[in-house]
């Protein structure tokens, strides 16, 4: 993977599953949303400063969020995860993008 690529969309992992979980306060209040459903359906992620990881997100009613989601390199902040960005309103069909 080339610095700074997104990287090929690949199924979610539980450890990417863990993630998401692990930012969804951060989204619940951004949104003003609460998710009873939460599930990570596929990734890409992009090396930084860190990893960014861009997580497809299936929510209530079959709706889905793409989130963005920043990991910092070892040593700074480890296990801070940062939710850096969100798109709502997406589809099963959207693909993951940089945003």
């Amino acid at each position: 993977m080339i610095p700074g690529g997104l990287s090929e969309a690949r199924p979610a992992t539980p450890e990417i599953q863990e993630i998401a979980d692990k930012v969804k306060p951060q989204l619940e209040e951004k949104t003003n949303q609460s998710y009873q459903e939460f599930k990570a359906e596929e990734y890409k992620s992009q090396v930084v400063a860190g990893i960014n990881y861009y997580i497809k997100i299936r929510v209530d009613n079959g709706c889905y969020i793409h989130i963005k989601v920043f990991l910092p390199l070892s040593g700074q902040h480890e296990d801070t995860l940062e939710l850096s960005g969100y798109q709502t309103d997406k589809s099963k069909e959207d693909e993951l993008t940089g945003f």
